[in-house]
Parts: C-alpha cells; structure tokens; sequence
C-alpha cells in the first residue's frame, strides 16, 4: 500500500518545519470558516425542521445577518492584515502552468491520498487552485444575492426575488459542497495542525509543493537539505 504522506519524527528539530500560513492568513481563515458555519447553520433553521426553533422570534434572521457582515468583511480584513498574503491568493489562484494541468491529469491519486510522484507544485496545488478560485466566484454570488435579498427585497418584483434566492442558495450549496472536500482533504493529509501553527513539516510540502520549497529556500539562501 503506498504511504499517504511521510511524517518527521517526534522531537525532530523546527529547521525541519517550514511556515505556510503567516498569523494573518490564520486569522482570515478562521473569520471565514467561523461566519460561514453560522451562516450554514442560521439559513437551515429556514428549511430543516430540526433547526426552525432557531428561526422564532427572527433570532436566526439577526444572527444570519451578523454572521453575514463577518464574512463580507473576509477580503477586507485579509488585505488590511496580509496585504501580500491575499495578492498571492488571488494571482495564484487564477495561474496554471503546465505542471498544474498535468497534475489535475492525475487528480484521482491525490485524491485516494496518494501524493507521491505527482506533478511537482508550487505554494498551491492545482486543486487548490481550483477550490480556492470557486470559492471566491461562489462567495461573490452568495454575497450578491444575500444583499439583494437584504436591502431591496421590497423593492423588486416576484421573479426578481426569486432568481436571487436560487442563486443564493445554488451558490450556498457549492459552497457547502466544496467545504465537504475541503475537510476530507484535511483528515486525509492530516492537515488541522497547519492552521493552528502555521508550519508544516519540509518533508511533507516537498512532496506536495517542491516548486515552492525550492522559492522558500532561494529567497532564505539555504538549501533546503
């Protein structure tokens, strides 16, 4: 059976860690998951009986729209903590080369946990890239329709409304459904404590991200051995 990832020995140096997330791209990251989930939470008190309690009174309305404000505060706050952090998220998000083509060749090895021998990759993978690049026209779409359906719902007709509810709600489920391979990724590489610390180990992104590795090491001089 081929090994998912390689792991470093317990008690192994930090020099054998390499930073991925810097502390503001953290942060970001847990403001969106956070208002997400709330808003995932809030919008099925709507339509799943189990959870309609949360929708007596307005209570689910008021905390769907706080929630809502949070995550359209997402791309702002990521540029006022790591303005460099969400250039390089957009641009490389949108940027294939052919390593990246020929890796979605080969997409269902990665995605059985096998990530040796794949195309080499930079910072992000060609999934990544995919998942990160849906993620922003998906959110643009849910934020979009979630403020029609805010501010001038009394102003528009009936076919109106309705176009935007199926885009906020087609949108809210891609989304729902990208998060779904999001967490499976996450538990099948192991991933959790690369948000909470910012740090990988350098065997593992040199097997997942050589390219990048190798522009890390550049720019610090070293080697990378």
């Amino acid at each position: 059976m081929t090994i998912l990832k390689a792991r470093p020995k317990t008690g192994e140096p930090a020099a054998d860690k390499i930073l991925r997330y810097r502390p503001g791209q953290r942060y970001v990251h847990l403001l969106l998951a956070g208002s997400f989930m709330v808003l995932l939470v809030t919008g099925l008190a709507l339509v799943w009986s189990p959870l309609s309690f949360l929708a007596e009174g307005g209570l689910s309305r008021t905390i769907h729209r706080i929630a809502a404000v949070g995550f359209m505060l997402v791309p702002v706050g990521y540029l006022i903590v790591d303005r460099r952090g969400a250039s390089e998220l957009i641009r490389e998000s949108f940027h294939f080369d052919k390593d990246d083509r020929r890796w979605l060749g080969r997409m269902y090895r990665y995605s059985t946990g096998h990530a040796l021998r794949m195309p080499p990759q930079g910072r992000l993978n060609a999934g990544q890239k995919l998942h990160h690049a849906a993620v922003m026209m998906l959110s643009a779409g849910v934020v979009g329709s979630g403020l029609v359906l805010w501010l001038w719902k009394s102003a528009l007709g009936a076919a109106s409304l309705a176009w935007a509810a199926v885009i906020h709600d087609v949108s809210m489920t891609a989304l729902v459904l990208l998060l779904i391979g999001h967490l499976y990724f996450t538990v099948v590489y192991r991933a959790i404590s690369s948000m909470h610390t910012g740090y990988v180990p350098r065997v593992d992104a040199q097997i997942e991200h050589s390219k990048w590795v190798a522009e890390v090491d550049a720019a610090d001089g070293t080697s990378g051995s």
